[in-house]
C-alpha cells in the first residue's frame, strides 16, 4: 500500500513543522466528510488497476498536493476540524465536547440551578469554543445557551481583572448587544449564558439556513476580545502592516461581514480587486475603502470616517433603552494596557510576516531557470577567463624560459575542462516500496 509523507509548517518559521504519513484512502475519506461543503475539490480519482505503476504515483502526488493547496488556503476549510485534525492529529485528537462539558460541570458545582440540556454542535467556527443549550431548573421553559472557551494567545489581562470584567459583562445594556443573563471565568477559561435565540444568526439567515424575517442584528460573543481570542478574519489582515490597530481591525472584519451581507458569500480573495453589481453604489463605496489593494497599503479608515459616508450618514438610530456599562477607572486602565499588548503582538506577527516574504521572493527569484542560466553563462566566463589568464601566463613563462636558454623545449599539450557544480534536487518517482513526500505551506 502506497504511503505519502507530508511536511506540515505552521506560520513562517520553519521550526515549527512536522511530518505525518497518509494513505490515499485518508484522503478520500477527508474528501467525503467534507462534501457538506458543496465546494468542488480536485481529488484525484480511484485507479483499481495501475495503481503502483511509477508514472501514476507521480502523478498522483502532484494531485494530492494540489488537493491540500486548495483546502489549505481556503479560509472556511483551514479551520475547519476535519483538515486540521488530518494535518496535525497531535494537537486535536481530543473530544473538545467532552472536555468542556467537564468544565462547565466544574463551575455549576458551585451554581446548582443551572442545567445542561445538550451541546449544540452546529454553532460556531471555533473548535475550542463549545455551545450547550440550558435551562434553570425551577424554570425549564426558558431556554438559554452556554458558551465556553479556553482563555486565547491575547489575553493580557490578569487573572484577577479578568475575572472582574467577565462578570461585569452581565451588567451591560445596549440596544445592539445581546444580553447576557450570567457570566464567569477561571484562569483558563470562561462561559458566557445568554437567552436562546430560536431565529437563529444573521449568517443564518445570509446562507438561507433559515427563512424567518430579518431581525434586528445585535452583537454577539462580546467577550471575546477579553478572554484574548483570535478573529476569524486574521490570517488576512495579518498580511497587511498598515492595519495594525484594533480599530483598524474590526473596521477590517465589519468589510468582510458588509460583503458577505450583500453578496450572500465570503471574497474569493483578499485583496478584492473588482466587485459584482451591488444593490447600491454607496455599498460598493464603503467596501473600496476597506476590501481593496489600495484600502490595505493607505490603512482601514476609522469609525468616524465610515459613518461619514453615505451609506451610513443618513441612518437615524432610535432606541427607547439607553445603553449602560460602567466600567471602573483601574479596569479601564487594564483594558488599555491589554489593548496595546494585543497591537504589539500583531505587529510583530506582521514584522515576521513580511520578512519571510521577502526570503521567499528573494529565494524564488534566486532559483528561477532565468537566474540559473545566467549564472551558469557567468561561471562559463569566469573559467574560460581564468584559462584564458592562466594561458598567457604559462606562455610568458615558456618564452622567458627559451631566452634564458637559448633551447627549444617540448610545447605542452594544454586545455581546460569546465566542471560546472549543479545543485540536484530530486524528487522521489517512487518505488512501489517507498514513501513519497511533498511539502504543505502553512495554514491556521
Amino acid at each position: 500500500m502506497q504511503e505519502y509523507i507530508i511536511r506540515v509548517q505552521r506560520g513562517v518559521s520553519a521550526e515549527n513543522s512536522w511530518q505525518i504519513v497518509r494513505r490515499y484512502s485518508d484522503f478520500d475519506l477527508l474528501n467525503n466528510s467534507l462534501q457538506i461543503s458543496t465546494l468542488s475539490l480536485p481529488l484525484p480519482p480511484k485507479k483499481l488497476i495501475g495503481n503502483m505503476e511509477r508514472e501514476f504515483i507521480a502523478e498522483r502526488q502532484k494531485g494530492l498536493q494540489a488537493y491540500l493547496d486548495v483546502i489549505t488556503t481556503h479560509h472556511i476549510l483551514s479551520n475547519c476540524e476535519l483538515v486540521k485534525k488530518f494535518l496535525d492529529p497531535n494537537s486535536y485528537s481530543v473530544n473538545y465536547t467532552e472536555i468542556a462539558l467537564q468544565h462547565v460541570s466544574m463551575f455549576f458545582r458551585s451554581e446548582p440551578k443551572w442545567e445542561v440540556v445538550e451541546p449544540l454542535k452546529d454553532i460556531g467556527w471555533r473548535i475550542r469554543k463549545k455551545y450547550f443549550l440550558m435551562k434553570i431548573k425551577n424554570q425549564p421553559k426558558e431556554r438559554l445557551m452556554l458558551s465556553w472557551a479556553d482563555l486565547g494567545p491575547d489575553k493580557y489581562l490578569s487573572d484577577k481583572d479578568l475575572q472582574y470584567a467577565v462578570k461585569l459583562l452581565s451588567s451591560c445594556s445596549h440596544p445592539y448587544i445581546y444580553k447576557i443573563t450570567f457570566a464567569t471565568a477561571n484562569e483558563s477559561s470562561a462561559l458566557v449564558i445568554r437567552p436562546f435565540s430560536e431565529k437563529g444568526t444573521l449568517k443564518d439567515l445570509i446562507y438561507k439556513v433559515r427563512s424567518a424575517p430579518p431581525p434586528p442584528c445585535k452583537l454577539l460573543d462580546l467577550e471575546n476580545s477579553l478572554l484574548g481570542l483570535p478573529s476569524f478574519y486574521r490570517s488576512y489582515f495579518s498580511q497587511f502592516r498598515k492595519i495594525n490597530t484594533l480599530e483598524g481591525v474590526d473596521v477590517h472584519c465589519f468589510g468582510h461581514l458588509l460583503y458577505e451581507m450583500t453578496y450572500g458569500r465570503p471574497p474569493d480573495t483578499i485583496p478584492v480587486d473588482s466587485f459584482p453589481p451591488a444593490p447600491s453604489v454607496f455599498v460598493v463605496s464603503v467596501l473600496e475603502s476597506i476590501l481593496t489593494c489600495e484600502a490595505m497599503k493607505n490603512g482601514m479608515p476609522t469609525v468616524s470616517r465610515l459613518l461619514q459616508m453615505p451609506l451610513f450618514s443618513d441612518v437615524l438610530l432610535t432606541n427607547s433603552e439607553k445603553p449602560q456599562f460602567k466600567i471602573p477607572t483601574k479596569l479601564k486602565e487594564a483594558l488599555k494596557t491589554s489593548k496595546e499588548c494585543t497591537e504589539k503582538r500583531l505587529t510583530e506577527e506582521q514584522k515576521l510576516i513580511h520578512q519571510h516574504r521577502r526570503l521567499t521572493r528573494a529565494q524564488s527569484h534566486h532559483g528561477s531557470e532565468e537566474e540559473k542560466k545566467k549564472r551558469k553563462i557567468l561561471a562559463r566566463k569566469k573559467s574560460k577567463r581564468s584559462a584564458y589568464e592562466s594561458g598567457e601566463e604559462h606562455s610568458a613563462k615558456y618564452s622567458n624560459s627559451n631566452n634564458s636558454e637559448g633551447e627549444m623545449g617540448c610545447h605542452p599539450c594544454s586545455g581546460t575542462t569546465l566542471k560546472e557544480n549543479r545543485i540536484w534536487t530530486l524528487k522521489s518517482n517512487s518505488l512501489s516500496n517507498r514513501k513519497e513526500g511533498f511539502p504543505i505551506e502553512e495554514y491556521c
